[in-house]
């Protein structure tokens, strides 16, 4: 299990790896180091114009999250099972996020970067989440009011380098 100085440190790393990806394309990039709640960057263009930016970073080919920021559930404690309510109405849907899943070959190492906006992010893990809960008629086996869900690098596939994405919105 990933200690909060790893953890800290995996989040870190990917915010100044996106800054210096970010650079690298010609924008100016400033990471607020976890102290925003809804965006982990700032970018701008030559004409001044900013967006901010999602960072979710990985040491490994998933990234965690948690079902109800995604997913209407309620828990049935007397049944103990979770019922989906529909899609969670979620604010900022066109937020851009960077995902960065971190390669381990640290001598030659190639991170790989999925760029997607939030509501195509809720798509994702939803269907995910459903899917594993309808397997088991939505009642976990452990805890019945986990609602740990993952994302994986094959989720994201079609969003690999997707950079023209924040071309679009920055314009």
């Amino acid at each position: 299990m990933a200690t909060g100085l790893s953890n800290k440190l995996t989040g870190q790393i990917g915010e100044f790896l996106a800054c210096a990806e970010l650079g690298k394309r010609g924008y100016i990039a400033t990471s607020f180091t976890g102290n925003v709640p809804e965006f982990d960057l700032i970018i701008t263009n030559e004409k001044l114009k900013t967006i901010p930016i999602q960072i979710k970073t990985s040491r490994s080919d998933n990234w965690p999250t948690k079902a109800d920021l995604w997913i209407d559930i309620t828990i049935d404690d007397d049944r103990k099972i979770q019922i989906d309510n529909g899609d969670r109405k979620i604010d900022n849907p066109n937020l851009i996020y960077i995902c960065i899943a971190l390669d381990s070959d640290l001598e030659n190492r190639k991170d790989r970067f999925f760029i997607l906006v939030k509501k195509d992010l809720q798509i994702i893990c939803a269907n995910n989440y459903r899917y594993w809960m309808n397997s088991c008629n939505w009642k976990r086996p452990r805890n019945y009011k986990s609602l740990d869900n993952r994302y994986c690098i094959n989720d994201l596939i079609n969003y690999e380098n997707n950079w023209a994405l924040i071309e679009k919105y920055i314009r």
